[in-house]
């Protein structure tokens, strides 16, 4: 029973390690204002978390999003992007949004993901506020107000612009890491409905305007955290973390979905399989995770050479870096070949 409660405790310990780096990089956004840009950034000596890569054919570049500590020239939390021509050295920081004042959401900014969808670029980003929502739980942490916000611009680089002054998912939902996924012709947002509210995270999907203005449905849920076999719940709250849906068709025509939640590794990529190949499943849980060295919120993307890539960060505490890796696409699922 000894060994039983201090796997717990490290557990536990490595969430909350896990939750103040989130924290620390909210609070810092009030405080580190975007640098000049820069041609050599190496990105094993820069601080990023949840990256996000838009590959743009037709100029040969690459186009980084992620979690960060800068702000604007206005001193507001901001989105900024990094460019790469190799994937090895990258140019900026280009600042694309900033929360513009009077904006539904003030405290921070989560996960930006980069789209380019029938023309246009599309930023999803999550936003925190301190606004609680109605029901709080006693020796509970406070529910605020925090969704997924989808911003649209004519260039990768921004200026990106909210289509309202507020969340496109539903306000009353504690929501995070939308990402954009179409199918037969509709636009659906697949996004993380936070634990914190509901104690066993889920993901959810929500059918999207044309335009990807707002919501044209309400959302449904794919699965709970618990669902999967090699994620551990937390030991205070006795919860399960869902976060960063991204999904994946192989070469075979399977529907793959990364997600990340914590196992035995700490912080860990896991994979589900869709059984009907379409969005609304069922999903099935895979048994091994595909990453489990604490590590997560990953993306897949062609390399310009047409190699299929993933990018996380790892750690996930107070130091991450982003990774890349090689990845084999087997038709069922996915293997890790090299870091690169």
């Amino acid at each position: 029973m000894k060994s039983v409660a201090r796997a717990w405790l490290a557990f536990l310990l490595v969430w909350v390690l896990s939750f103040t780096s989130s924290q620390t990089v909210a609070a810092a956004s009030a405080n580190t204002p975007a640098q000049a840009i820069r041609n050599d950034i190496d990105l094993s000596t820069e601080r990023i978390r949840d990256p996000c890569i838009l590959v743009d054919r037709a100029s040969g570049t690459y186009y980084m999003v992620a979690t960060s500590d800068r702000v604007g020239p206005n001193g507001r939390p901001a989105v900024v992007a990094f460019t790469s021509k190799d994937l090895k050295r990258w140019a900026g920081p280009h600042v694309v949004f900033e929360i513009p004042e009077g904006f539904w959401a003030q405290k921070s900014i989560w996960a930006p993901e980069l789209h380019h969808y029938n023309g246009k670029y599309y930023l999803f980003a999550t936003f925190s506020s301190d606004e609680l929502l109605p029901e709080q739980w006693r020796d509970w942490l406070p529910r605020v107000k925090r969704g997924t916000q989808v911003l649209v611009a004519d260039s990768p680089l921004g200026p990106f612009k909210p289509f309202a002054n507020e969340s496109t998912l539903p306000a009353d939902m504690m929501t995070l890491d939308g990402t954009l996924w179409e199918e037969d012709g509709v636009p659906y947002m697949v996004f993380a409905h936070e634990w914190v509210q509901v104690k066993d995270g889920t993901i959810e999907y929500v059918p999207m305007r044309k335009d990807l203005s707002a919501i044209a449905g309400e959302p449904k849920r794919l699965f709970h955290g618990s669902d999967a076999p090699w994620v551990r719940k937390n030991l205070e709250f006795g919860s399960t973390v869902t976060d960063a849906p991204w999904l994946y068709r192989t070469r075979t025509g399977k529907l793959l979905m990364l997600w990340s939640s914590f196992g035995t590794g700490n912080y860990t990529v896991g994979i589900a399989t869709s059984q009907s190949g379409k969005l609304a499943g069922p999903w099935v849980q895979q048994a091994e995770p595909l990453y489990s060295k604490d590590g997560g919120h990953p993306m897949l993307f062609q390399r310009l050479d047409g190699q299929l890539m993933m990018i996380l960060h790892s750690p996930n505490k107070l130091r991450e870096r982003a990774l890349l890796f090689e990845v084999a696409d087997l038709g069922d699922t996915l293997r890790l070949e090299s870091s690169k």
